[in-house]
């Protein structure tokens, strides 16, 4: 048992770096982004087809098609179009920065860890007891090494409560929370993901 105190230890220890945090949640978000706009340019617009007036000879200005990007229900001139925001992050950048989110937590007591994390049935009242027993307010996250129904039906109907499995640990999450709670199973497996 002394080992993974160690091994957190070594892992809680690190001075928050914000801008390398920074840099990472950004990314995070960027990559969530569906980036699906889709505007017409002249081609795309329905119709245009024929040129609306001969060249010369009619003392108005010449013009090719009625979608121009000038023209009323013309096509866009620069249209927006699908595009990625992704960003590319290290790996070891992303172990990094959340190393030192974990930090950040332990040094504010934001960061809770219980043997275990169960519930006999999945009913709210049951988890709001064990939560105010825990002393875990505002925005709480609990971290679990696999999934629970219970848990997960249990804080499903209240609004500031999250249930996580470990594999969908994710930097936004961990800066929102104003409470993280860790099983010790999925603390270790975490310690373990982020040496």
């Amino acid at each position: 048992m002394d080992q993974p105190l160690h091994a957190a230890d070594a892992i809680f220890a690190e001075e928050f770096k914000e801008p390398l945090v920074h840099q990472v949640v950004t990314a995070y978000l960027a990559g969530g982004r569906s980036g699906s706009s889709s505007q017409k340019n002249r081609s795309d617009v329905r119709g245009g087809g024929s040129k609306p007036w001969r060249q010369k000879g009619t003392g108005r200005a010449r013009a090719g098609t009625i979608r121009s990007p000038i023209w009323r229900g013309g096509g866009r001139a620069f249209p927006a179009t699908n595009q990625s925001y992704a960003q590319k992050v290290n790996r070891k950048m992303y172990r990094a920065a959340v190393r030192s989110i974990l930090s950040e937590l332990v040094r504010q007591d934001r960061l809770k860890v219980c043997d275990d994390i169960q519930l006999d049935q999945p009913r709210t009242k049951l988890l709001t007891e064990l939560l105010l027993k825990l002393d875990a307010r505002g925005r709480v996250l609990i971290v679990t090494a696999e999934y629970n129904q219970n848990l997960t039906m249990a804080a499903r109907n209240m609004k500031d409560v999250e249930v996580r499995e470990v594999a969908r640990l994710d930097p936004v999450g961990l800066v929102n929370s104003e409470s993280v709670l860790f099983s010790s199973k999925a603390l270790r497996d975490v310690e373990n993901s982020l040496q």
